[in-house]
């Protein structure tokens, strides 16, 4: 195990976390009470807490291929990511681990919790500063982030300038998304980013696979 063996299997993890979010935004379960105690809030829950893990690992490692080209534009976009998916492990992890032993015992928080945090509806029950904290620490590094990471990846021409370009819109995108359609609809907004960063991914996975090929096949040749 070396560096670039690790940056290339953190190109595996941001393909993986790029798929999931961009698979799972169709089929979410509606963020209500009702669909806490379903087979189907379980699996995507739990896809959801490993795709945040997944989004840490492979953030990183599309920042370190690029670092000497990325600049402070790059520095900013990976660290207000970082920040957001960070915050954004600890509530997913909440929704698959604490709510569900909690929907029957305290199901007005419950729904507070899903209808303030994930799906902007008015809350009966007063969660602090949990909704503050959600839109000021996921949901505007979640959309500057990926705006100032994408544009730098696109400068910097290490990785697929087109990826970068999509990452770089998908904030904009999300905003205007968000502004228009309905909740469950709104879930869309989240695809182009999950398709940018899985791209970005796989670009960074098969690159070291490329340059272990080549070698091998010169010698072959020879």
């Amino acid at each position: 195990m070396n560096a670039r063996s690790l940056i290339r299997w953190a190109g595996a993890a941001a393909m993986a976390a790029g798929i999931i979010f961009a698979v799972i935004q169709p089929i979410h379960p509606p963020d209500e009470l009702a669909s806490v105690a379903t087979s189907a809030w379980t699996i995507i829950t739990a896809a959801k807490t490993a795709m945040c893990l997944l989004f840490l690992l492979g953030f990183a490692g599309l920042y370190a291929r690029q670092v000497e080209k990325a600049g402070w534009l790059g520095l900013a976009g990976f660290l207000l990511l970082i920040c957001s998916w960070w915050l954004q492990t600890a509530f997913v992890f909440a929704e698959a681990f604490i709510l569900p032993p909690l929907a029957s015992e305290a199901p007005e928080f419950v729904d507070s919790f899903l209808g303030t945090i994930a799906a902007g509806r008015a809350s009966a029950v007063d969660l602090g500063a949990l909704p503050a904290l959600y839109n000021l620490g996921v949901g505007i590094p979640y959309m500057l982030g990926g705006l100032l990471f994408g544009i730098a990846t696109f400068r910097a021409g290490v990785l697929p300038r087109w990826a970068g370009g999509l990452l770089a819109a998908s904030g904009p995108l999300a905003m205007v998304m968000v502004a228009l359609l309905p909740h469950q609809l709104e879930r869309l907004a989240a695809i182009p980013m999950g398709l940018a960063v899985a791209w970005l991914g796989y670009a960074l996975w098969a690159e070291r696979r490329e340059r272990v090929v080549e070698p091998a096949l010169r010698a072959a040749s020879s």
